[in-house]
């Protein structure tokens, strides 16, 4: 005999592109919606019994529908939207909301290019809100080294006091309440300066800077979590080629890589 132990479904990578053309002036919001619900859909998986299931399609439509009902200002708002709306549906009992944004810059009132400088997220799940930051690239060209780390027969590695260090940050935090729309903005600023406003004896004193930075700066982060891989820059001899080797050509490499993690909370 086999029992449903867990089951939750619903629609992802839903792209929503919204264009507001207020006085010529335009504004877009490029999104990417994920949305998971749970409930009493356990007859569904065990009889085929599908009476009160809300369809995935159904839920895309829901994520255009709300997207051009209104401004669409505040991603916490629109989360909490999409929330408040499955969780009405008589069998949903829990849904959670995922949001992430594909930032654009502008080049003038009507045209833009693809923005860098990390990809939005935004949770939202019952009530609860929580933010995110993916695919942000950063580079330390001086002020960071490592040394004094254990060695033995196997460690091939030299020690350094100036090297080159570049991750990609992925970082999520949690609210106290409803975040205002300025929020996500504000702590991708703190964990930027964090990055840089001091020297670095290793990614892991950079990224317990960043996150304690965070939650000095801002009282209604509970936690943040954060993940920097050691995006390698491999000095290349170039003096191979009879040229003067500077120090000043290097080969990033994608892996392998070093991984460092660590969550910091109140």
């Amino acid at each position: 005999m086999a029992r449903l132990a867990d089951d939750r479904y619903g629609k992802s990578a839903v792209r929503v592109f919204k264009l507001e053309r207020g006085d010529g002036r335009h504004t877009v919001r490029d999104l990417t919606v994920d949305i998971e619900l749970t409930g009493d859909f356990a007859a569904v998986h065990t009889a085929g019994d599908n009476r009160g299931l809300p369809a995935t399609d159904t839920m895309r439509n829901v994520a255009y529908a709300i997207a051009a009902d209104g401004p669409l200002d505040s991603l916490p708002r629109y989360a909490a939207r999409l929330v408040e709306h499955f969780r009405e549906l008589e069998r949903v009992t829990g849904a959670s909301v995922e949001v992430r944004e594909h930032p654009w810059a502008r080049l003038g009132d009507a045209a833009f290019e693809r923005g860098h400088g990390g990809t939005r997220v935004h949770r939202c799940a019952d009530g609860a809100h929580g933010g995110g930051i993916e695919d942000l690239l950063v580079l330390r060209s001086a002020g960071s080294g490592f040394s004094g780390f254990e060695r033995d027969r196997f460690t091939t590695l030299p020690e350094t006091e100036d090297r080159i260090v570049a991750t990609i940050v992925t970082a999520d935090w949690d609210h106290d309440g409803t975040p205002d729309e300025s929020a996500w903005g504000a702590v991708r600023e703190t964990l930027l300066a964090a990055f840089h406003d001091a020297p670095s004896p290793s990614v892991q004193f950079t990224l317990h800077r960043m996150g304690e930075a965070v939650l000095d700066a801002h009282a209604d982060v509970a936690r943040i979590r954060l993940v920097l891989p050691n995006v390698h820059h491999l000095p290349f001899d170039v003096s191979r080629f009879g040229l003067d080797d500077r120090g000043e050509v290097f080969q990033p490499t994608t892996e392998p890589f070093g991984r460092i993690e660590a969550t910091l909370e109140r």
